[in-house]
């Protein structure tokens, strides 16, 4: 195993570190909502490296069914609260400090089916610009089956059931 490709090529190193508060509103969502997301790093920050976002979930909120990616893995670190997940072959409470790691093609889902707010990481890597799929889902539900298609296989979401 080795290290990837050199990335940067300057002498003395740069200033293009980025800081996010802890307060930072969500991107999508607000409190209150079933679920809200906070990019944290995203697809085109981190040059397609990788996508990092903050998920809270509301008491008893939904997510979606079980699907898979072709080209994206996608892990699940839960910071707090239980998450329900599926991990292709059954669901497991994920607890606080609890980690899901889901390759391309491996099938999975989430929701929150407890009482109290959960909260989560997902990572996908390799980057995927996941942002335009996490503002838009909300207006599916005017979308032709057609429009739907289309939409959930330029985002690399396809659902089993």
């Amino acid at each position: 195993m080795s290290y990837p490709k050199q990335a940067y090529f300057g002498a003395g190193g740069e200033v293009s570190a980025h800081f996010l508060p802890t307060d930072t509103e969500p991107n999508v969502g607000e409190s209150g909502d079933d679920m809200c997301i906070r990019y944290l790093a995203t697809n085109d920050m981190t040059r397609g490296e990788f996508g990092l976002y903050r998920v809270m979930m509301k008491e008893k909120s939904g997510g979606p069914k079980t699907h898979f990616h072709r080209t994206i893995s996608e892990s699940f670190f839960i910071l707090n609260g239980t998450v329900r997940l599926f991990n292709g072959e059954q669901w497991v409470d994920g607890r606080e400090g609890d980690f899901l790691y889901v390759p391309q093609g491996g099938l999975h889902a989430f929701r929150n089916d407890s009482d109290t707010l959960a909260e989560m990481l997902l990572l996908f890597t390799p980057g995927a610009p996941r942002e335009e799929f996490f503002e838009k889902m909300s207006e599916l539900s005017n979308a032709t089956e057609e429009e739907r298609a289309e939409f959930f296989d330029r985002h690399d979401q396809y659902f089993v059931d």
